[in-house]
């Protein structure tokens, strides 16, 4: 993990829309007013015949992709994950799910770490309601590296994806030569004291408790969830078997989202307890994303405490 290079999942998704929008011509992006905050704008400087900017209209933007879906383009959608996943929501079902339409849902500034801006702009549901919509493929990037790779992945995957990136600046993970692939999880670590199952910005935080628990001898190790679904049941299971605790930790409330993905399989495959970090079960609240993972005991630390 390098420490001393942070990028914004938000930032390395602007920045591989471009690279992407030189690679395929069917490309176009949508934004609602909000193209500085989730970084479209370097896309619309680059192919501004290419990208909308819909206003503050997520509903209409959302209708209008789904128009430009069924013409044989491949739109991408940008907004804040409260109003991306929330306030569109409707159309998200029934216009883009429901006939299975190629629509990229790409939002930023997910989950308590989004800061100041205060519960009404942190989202801590998404991923609970993207995952039940049927033909919904839903992933949760850890670092730009990763974000990179599932921004231009999708755009050959056929149908609708929600992809959750972050305002908050993480540690680059992974190596640019890396290889993902969606519905796989990533293995960081052989340990067996436990598994500790993460996704999206607290990957890193699990793999900083990860380190400081090697130096106490405590070996454990990470998995890396970034797809949410479909979800790699075969890794949930093996690590059911071969460790004695799963941790599951998530910038979310652990209502409906990865705990609870990750309860649902062992419930049916491999039952034993899961210690589920998370929000729980309330709404966030206004003060730096740093300030706010300590509040809502979502840090390496917290992690740590896990062990006892």
């Amino acid at each position: 993990m390098n420490e001393q290079i942070k990028i914004a999942t938000r930032q390395s998704y602007g920045e591989a829309l471009v690279e992407l929008g030189k690679e395929n011509k069917d490309i176009v992006v949508l934004d609602a007013d909000l193209s500085s905050a989730t970084k479209t704008e370097l896309f619309a400087k680059q192919f501004p015949e290419r990208f909308f900017d819909m206003g503050i209209a997520e509903q209409d933007m959302l209708s209008t992709a789904a128009g430009f879906a069924t013409c044989g383009k491949i739109p991408y959608v940008s907004s804040f994950a409260v109003f991306a996943a929330g306030r569109a929501y409707d159309q998200i079902r029934n216009s883009i799910c429901y006939p299975n339409l190629n629509v990229k849902i790409c939002a930023t500034h997910s989950g308590i770490t989004v800061g100041e801006d205060g519960a009404t702009h942190q989202m801590l549901e998404d991923i609970a309601m993207m995952r039940t919509l049927p033909n919904m493929t839903v992933i949760s990037t850890c670092d730009a590296t990763q974000t990179k790779w599932a921004v231009k992945e999708i755009a050959k995957r056929k149908g609708p994806v929600y992809l959750r990136l972050s305002r908050y600046a993480t540690p680059v993970l992974y190596e640019e030569n890396q290889t993902f692939e969606i519905g796989k999880a990533l293995q960081i670590g052989e340990g067996t004291k436990a598994s500790i199952i993460a996704t999206g910005d607290v990957v890193c935080e699990a793999i900083k408790a990860k380190e400081k628990l090697e130096e106490q001898g405590i070996l454990v190790r990470v998995i890396d969830m970034h797809t949410i679904k479909p979800i790699d049941q075969e890794m949930i299971i093996k690590c059911a078997k071969e460790t004695e605790k799963i941790i599951t930790i998530e910038d979310h409330n652990i209502m409906g989202g990865l705990g609870s993905s990750v309860c649902e399989v062992l419930a049916e495959n491999y039952p034993c307890k899961v210690v589920r970090m998370g929000i729980k079960d309330t709404f966030g609240k206004s003060g730096k994303a740093e300030e706010l993972m300590k509040y809502f005991n979502i840090t390496a630390e917290d992690i740590i405490k896990q062990m006892a």
